[in-house]
């Protein structure tokens, strides 16, 4: 009886420990979701104020707020995946990998943008094309297993793909996503990262998942 009772302990104490790792990194990917998108918000504003000529100075602050977009970026990649792995390991492995090349781009960018003081052409459409796949790579896992309510895994899947059908029609000329009509397209994607996702992560965290795939 004493040998079950301990057994039984310790199977608790690992399903708490369990509980409490995927609690505490759905709170980290939460706030990092917001770290990400204010600090790119700011830093593509100042860069842009610089473009514009109201900023004479060096965008370095730019530069350095959109590196530390990247690196929250590079996190989120790496946490979820310690989630995902579960659902999908061959597909979830993705996940990180493209959020690695988003940062890449963006960094090379930026080193670029302060180098020869003027952006790459079409800047943000290269990191849009890692955010956009990986993200759909995201929230398709999600929405089979379930980790969040569906209604928000639906949400991002329509605000990536959005992004990501947006990136070949600005290139073509058809719309332009940094103004008018264009940013609509970024709407459904913004309310994802910036204020759904990461409202129900911290305040409630992942469901178990409903499906699981091994993938090795």
């Amino acid at each position: 009886m004493t040998a079950q009772t301990t057994v039984q302990s310790t199977a608790g104490n690992s399903s708490r420990r369990d509980f409490m790792s995927r609690r505490a990194i759905a709170a980290t990917v939460g706030s990092l979701f917001v770290v990400q998108m204010v600090t790119a918000m700011v830093g593509t504003s100042l860069i842009q104020d610089f473009l514009d000529g109201a900023n004479e100075a060096a965008p370095t602050v730019g530069v350095l707020l959109m590196m530390c977009s990247g690196i929250a970026v590079v996190g989120i990649g790496l946490l979820m995946y310690q989630v995902l792995k579960d659902v999908d390991r061959r597909l979830a492995v993705w996940y990180p990998i493209l959020r690695i090349i988003e940062f890449a781009v963006s960094a090379a960018c930026g080193v670029y943008l302060l180098t020869q003081l003027q952006v790459v052409p079409n800047h943000l459409l290269w990191v849009y094309l890692p955010t956009g796949i990986g993200g759909l790579i995201l929230t398709y896992l999600l929405f089979v297993s379930r980790l969040v309510p569906r209604p928000i895994a639906v949400l991002g899947l329509v605000g990536y793909a959005a992004l990501s059908l947006g990136v070949p029609l600005d290139l073509a000329g058809v719309v332009d996503m940094n103004e008018g009509a264009g940013q609509v397209l970024l709407v459904p994607g913004g309310l994802f990262e910036f204020l759904i996702m990461p409202m129900w992560l911290i305040t409630k965290g992942f469901r178990p998942p409903t499906t699981v795939k091994d993938g090795s």
